[in-house]
């Protein structure tokens, strides 16, 4: 196991590397505007390298440990089919609906694929079930993408809450998930060492899309195989959900239009306020560790709580959220 998440590491390191390179070389290029978090012309598209990292770590657990289960091979798969459909979009800006559509589609067949496994059962029946769940799945992949606006913090949400989650999930014997988490954590560090304030290297939606689609996958099949409680994924995931949904709901309250591009996140307006990304990670990662990973641990070992412990890890996020609103 250790030898295949040193391989991912060091592929990571080394393909978005090299990958940085060819950017250079052929202008792949982010140049900023107004709405732009950075002042820097900067190489994008750093998670397509990213993503295979994690791919050929996927192939090479396969072979020295043992084969992946079905499902985190489906769930492996659809990631790369919205990576080369986020390299098209890189390079060719597709329109929003098109974009929403195929993400939705990817979305509701890990959906019925998941929930429609033997001994998957709950309240609601899979005709309801299964588009919610997809709805879900849906919104986490774009506000995954909304989140991906300074350095180093989609990555950084990605490699805290997957390693949570692989400490957790190993706990109760979930071997292979752990595996799976601790691959796509490694992956995301081997990125971080070229997105880390100030970035060399952007992740664009081939990054940021294929990997808020792989934690909501994560999420759901730990949900509805027993794996790792929902409840813990949504304290482990909470500040990117309160930030994107408080950004939304308030642009939607005072009739912006909440479709266009802009830099209204709580996250992008503390960056602006002091004047530094890194400044704004490091909180994020305090908060992480200080707040949320604990309540998350409970969730897990005081199940019965886990609805008040959600609700308790929300309140101060949402009451930052509301501090940070005249910073706009």
């Amino acid at each position: 196991m250790s030898a295949a998440l040193l391989l991912t590491l060091l592929a990571s390191i080394a393909l978005c590397g090299l990958y940085l390179r060819l950017a250079l070389r052929w202008q792949i290029i982010d140049t900023p505007n107004a709405r732009s978090s950075h002042r820097t012309p900067t190489p994008h598209g750093g998670g397509a390298p990213m993503l295979l990292a994690f791919c050929l770590g996927l192939l090479a657990a396969a072979w020295w440990v043992a084969p992946w289960p079905i499902e985190f091979t489906l769930l492996a798969g659809g990631a790369v089919l919205l990576m080369l459909l986020g390299i098209v979009d890189d390079i060719w800006s597709l329109s929003v609906w098109l974009r929403f559509s195929l993400y939705g589609l990817g979305c509701l067949a890990v959906a019925l694929v998941l929930l429609s496994r033997p001994g998957v059962s709950g309240v609601l029946p899979g005709v309801v079930l299964v588009p919610l769940v997809a709805l879900a799945m849906l919104w986490l992949v774009n506000l995954y993408n909304f989140m991906d606006g300074i350095d180093g913090i989609a990555a950084s949400q990605c490699l805290l809450a997957c390693a949570a989650a692989a400490l957790m999930s190993w706990r109760t014997g979930e071997q292979d998930y752990a595996l799976f988490c601790l691959l796509l954590a490694a992956s995301q560090l081997g990125f971080l060492v070229w997105n880390w304030p100030p970035a060399r290297l952007f992740m664009g939606d081939a990054g940021s899309i294929p990997t808020g689609f792989l934690l909501a996958g994560l999420a759901v099949m730990g949900a509805v195989e027993d794996r790792l409680g929902l409840a813990c994924w949504l304290v482990l995931l909470a500040v990117f959900i309160t930030d994107a949904s408080w950004t939304l709901l308030w642009r939607m309250a005072t009739g912006q239009p909440f479709t266009r591009p802009h830099r209204l996140h709580a996250y992008q307006r503390l960056s602006v306020r002091w004047g530094s990304h890194l400044r704004v990670d490091l909180l994020f990662a305090a908060v992480f560790c200080g707040w949320l990973l604990p309540l998350a641990w409970m969730t897990e070992v005081h199940s019965k709580y886990a609805f008040l412990l959600v609700i308790l890890a929300y309140l101060p996020l949402l009451a930052g959220m509301a501090k940070t609103r005249p910073l706009a």
